[in-house]
C-alpha cells in the first residue's frame, strides 16, 4: 500500500473532519485523535508511539487504512486485456502482465514525468481494485476517469481497510482464515474473516510481512476488534506507520515523491517492468514516458537517498544538506529509527553524490553535522516471498 500525506488539497471541504468505521473503537481504545488527510485518525494509543512501533516489528500491529482511497476500475468490454491496455495509459507499470490473484505497486505520472500519486492495483479476474493515497481521493478518481477512454467503469467503493502487520501477523489472520497461511508476498484473493467477504493482500507499508483486508464498511469493527482478540496484536496509530515505513525506506506521498519528482529521481524505477522500457514489448504510451525512460537509460540529476546522521539527533524534513559546506539537497523524511536506536532519513541529493558510503552534511539548529549516504532500506524486509 501507498504511503499517504500529511496535506489534503483534495480532502472534504467542509470544517467537521470525515471518520473512518473505526473511529469509535479508537476513542474506547484510548486514541489520540488528529486530523489526517480530511479525517480524524488515531495518531497513538495509550502504549505510545515507541511501543506500538516495536510491538509490530516484534509480533504485530493492526492499522487503520480506511481513509485510503478504494476504487474497482471494470472493463466495459468484459476483457480484463482491455482493461490493461487502457489502465497503461496512465501508469507506466506493466498492466497487462499482471495475473489474476495478484497485486503490483505503480504511480499515475504527468506530463512532466511527476508523479501525480503512488498506488497499489490487484487483478481480482473480472476488476481491478485500486488502493490511492487519501488526500488525492477525488483527484486520482477524476484522472481515472478522464484517462481511462471510456473503456471502463470507475467505481468508488465504500469499504474498511485495515492493515496487520509483523512476524506474528500470519499465525493471527490464519486463526481465523487457515487458507492466507499459503499467500506469498503481492498475492491477494477473497477469504472470509469474522463471518463477512474479504479482500486480502499479502501487503503492507511497514516493511514487515503482513496483509492488507478489505472489507465492507459495516463490517470493519468485528474484524478489527477479532484481530485485537489474538495474542500479540497490538492497535497501531500512524506516529509508528510514519516511523515504520521511514526504517524500510518507503515514500511518503506529498513529502518523498510529489507532481515535480519522477520515478527515476525516486529511486522508484525498479516498478517500471521491461515491458514498459524502450526495447520492450509496450515501451512508452504514458504520461511524461519520454523523461522517465531517459532518466532510466542516462540517470537523472537528483536521487532519492537514506542518509544517516551521526549522533542521536533525528534531522526532519526541510534540513538542508550540504557538500563542502555548499547546500546540495534537503531532508525530506527523517526521524528517530526504534528499531535501529538511531536517527535515520531520506533526501535528494546530486546523483554524483547518491553512493552510499558518501560523506556529506546537514544544517541543524545552525551547525554543519556529518551524515553519512545510506543504502535503503535501513531494516530488513520480512515479507514472504517463497
Amino acid at each position: 500500500m501507498p504511503g499517504d500525506t500529511t496535506t489534503s488539497p483534495e480532502a472534504p471541504t467542509s470544517d467537521a473532519l470525515a471518520r473512518t468505521p473505526l473511529h469509535g473503537l479508537h476513542v474506547a481504545l484510548g486514541a489520540r485523535m488528529v486530523p489526517f488527510a480530511g479525517y480524524e485518525m488515531p495518531v497513538q494509543y495509550p502504549a505510545g508511539i515507541l511501543k506500538e512501533h516495536l510491538a509490530t516489528r516484534e509480533a504485530a500491529g493492526l492499522f487503520d487504512v480506511s481513509h485510503m482511497g478504494q476504487f474497482s476500475l471494470r472493463p466495459k468490454s468484459g476483457a480484463m486485456a482491455d482493461l490493461a491496455r487502457a489502465f497503461e495509459a496512465l501508469v507506466p507499470v506493466d498492466a497487462l502482465g499482471l495475473r489474476e490473484g495478484r497485486q503490483r505497486y505503480g504511480f499515475l505520472t504527468n506530463a512532466a514525468g511527476g508523479i501525480e500519486d503512488d498506488l497499489m492495483f490487484a487483478n481480482r479476474g473480472d476488476h481491478f481494485l485500486v488502493v490511492v493515497n487519501a488526500a488525492r481521493r477525488a483527484a486520482d478518481a477524476a484522472l481515472m476517469e478522464a484517462g481511462l477512454g471510456g473503456a471502463c467503469e470507475v467505481e468508488p467503493l465504500d469499504r474498511g481497510l485495515v492493515a496487520l502487520q509483523g512476524p506474528a501477523a500470519e499465525a493471527a489472520l490464519a486463526a481465523l482464515a487457515p487458507e492466507v497461511a499459503a499467500m506469498r508476498f503481492t498475492d491477494v484473493r477473497a477469504v472470509t474473516l469474522a463471518g463477512t467477504e474479504a479482500v486480502v493482500s499479502r501487503s503492507g507499508y511497514t516493511g514487515e510481512d503482513g496483509f492488507e483486508i478489505s472489507v465492507p464498511a459495516g463490517a470493519t469493527v468485528a474484524l478489527a476488534e477479532a484481530l485485537l482478540a489474538r495474542p500479540g496484536v497490538a492497535p497501531v496509530g500512524l506516529g509508528a506507520r510514519d516511523s515504520l515505513r521511514l526504517e524500510a525506506g518507503l515514500c511518503l506521498y506529498g513529502h518523498d515523491i510529489d507532481a515535480e519528482t519522477t520515478p527515476v529521481e525516486a529511486a522508484l524505477e525498479w516498478a517500471i517492468q521491461p515491458a514498459r522500457r524502450r526495447g520492450g514489448a509496450r515501451p512508452g504510451g504514458f504520461p511524461g514516458a519520454e523523461r522517465i525512460l531517459a532518466e532510466i537509460e542516462g540517470g537523472a540529476a537528483r536521487r532519492r537517498v537514506g542518509l544517516r546522521p551521526e549522533g542521536r539527533a533525528p534531522m526532519r524534513e526541510g534540513v538542508e544538506i550540504t557538500e563542502g559546506g555548499a547546500v546540495v539537497g534537503a531532508i525530506t523524511s527523517g526521524g528517530f529509527g526504534p528499531s535501529l536506536n538511531a536517527p535515520v532519513a531520506m533526501g535528494y541529493v546530486p546523483t554524483r553524490l547518491a553512493a552510499p558510503g558518501t560523506r556529506l552534511g546537514a544544517i541543524l539548529r545552525g551547525k554543519d553535522l556529518p551524515v553519512t549516504v545510506s543504502s535503503l532500506p535501513f531494516v530488513r524486509p520480512g515479507h514472504r516471498r517463497g
